[in-house]
């Protein structure tokens, strides 16, 4: 239902486009049809109009999302001008080569001051096109911070349904813990893992940001507890260098590690090395993991839906500053993950 939704808010952006391009055609050749007559009219309208479409789609389709919103200004304004300069120049050869071959009686050469006109004009739709997508990202932005929100609350309370008397869950898994101690403490120890997870659902999860220790024991937890279910055990390198008392937003580094358990696990082989490496460094956070490639599952996709719904809760958080990328080279696959600390993310432990 909710693709059907998508589709249809897509197809109707489309149709959209469409109306407001017959409108620009409309109006351009009503414009000149007075002077030009009909046919030098649509000609006209239908030049304008495609020169129109190659600098406003250049813009918000090319230039907008690989210079401006990455912050590279200069090759931004350089792409632009470039941009401009182009179509002023082949909507003014375009326009004379039509004209001349069949409205003329006698060949025509266009001035310097057309071709300055040609490019006013294109700087004019160029802002126009500008001021339309900063609108339009500012809207998407809006309509995914609303979504989040509606989500947030949703999950929120489907958890608040799930935690029947938790505090009694709690209490019975420690009187677990103590009597398995005695016997044996292995167990013990795994039933106090299962303990601080379900804790960490219950009180944590729903917060807007946690302890980076916090978050990186919950991983060691969850690793911890799927390790006794795969035989011979996997072989996990866990690196860390960083400060505890740095906060993030819960459960951003979970998606890694859970594909790692979920897609890339050999049971047959039992060759398993998986890496994982965390680093916080000049401001920005770095995230890593590495695992052997399970020949003997399914054929999976690349990119799953985990990953594909964590790239759209980053973007919601962090805008377009953030790095996520994952390779896949045959034999190993490897997923990458950069996030900017802020100072106000940074709190005292």
């Amino acid at each position: 239902m909710d693709k059907m939704k998508l589709f249809k808010g897509k197809a109707t952006l489309v149709r959209l486009q469409y109306l407001v391009w017959a409108a620009v055609l409309l109006i351009s050749f009503f414009s000149m049809l007075s002077a030009d007559g009909v046919k030098r009219s649509a000609a006209s309208a239908i030049i304008n109009s495609c020169f129109y479409a190659l600098i406003i789609y250049g813009n918000i389709r090319f230039l907008y999302p690989s210079f401006y919103q990455n912050k590279r200004y200069v090759p931004y304004v350089a792409g632009s001008v470039v941009l401009l300069l182009l179509a002023g120049v082949g909507r003014g050869y375009l326009s004379l080569f039509i004209h001349n071959r069949y409205f003329a009686a006698a060949p025509k050469l266009l001035d310097v001051a057309t071709y300055v006109t040609f490019f006013l004009s294109g700087i004019t739709v160029f802002v126009l096109s500008f001021i339309f997508r900063l609108a339009i990202a500012y809207f998407m932005l809006k309509q995914a911070s609303e979504e989040a929100l509606l989500q947030r609350s949703e999950f929120e309370l489907k958890l608040l349904r799930a935690q029947v008397q938790p505090h009694f869950l709690f209490n019975t898994l420690n009187n677990m813990y103590y009597e398995a101690y005695l016997d044996s403490p292995r167990t013990a120890l795994l039933i106090e893992r299962l303990s601080n997870i379900m804790r960490y659902f219950v009180d944590q999860s729903i917060q807007d940001t946690v302890p980076l220790g916090t978050e990186v024991q919950f991983l060691d937890n969850y690793i911890a507890l799927e390790k006794i279910r795969i035989k011979p055990e996997p072989e996990i390198k866990f690196e860390k260098h960083f400060d505890a008392g740095i906060h993030i937003q819960p459960m951003l580094l979970m998606t890694f590690v859970e594909n790692i358990f979920k897609h890339g696990i050999d049971k047959i082989s039992g060759r398993n090395k998986i890496e994982i490496n965390l680093v916080h460094q000049n401001g920005y956070l770095y995230f890593n993991t590495k695992n052997a490639i399970n020949r003997h599952a399914g054929k999976v996709a690349p990119n799953g839906l985990g990953l594909e719904n964590l790239r759209k809760r980053l973007s919601i958080l962090y805008g377009g500053n953030f790095e996520l990328n994952t390779f896949n080279d045959g034999q190993y696959f490897t997923a990458s993950l950069k996030i900017p600390l802020h100072e106000s993310t940074v709190h005292d432990s």
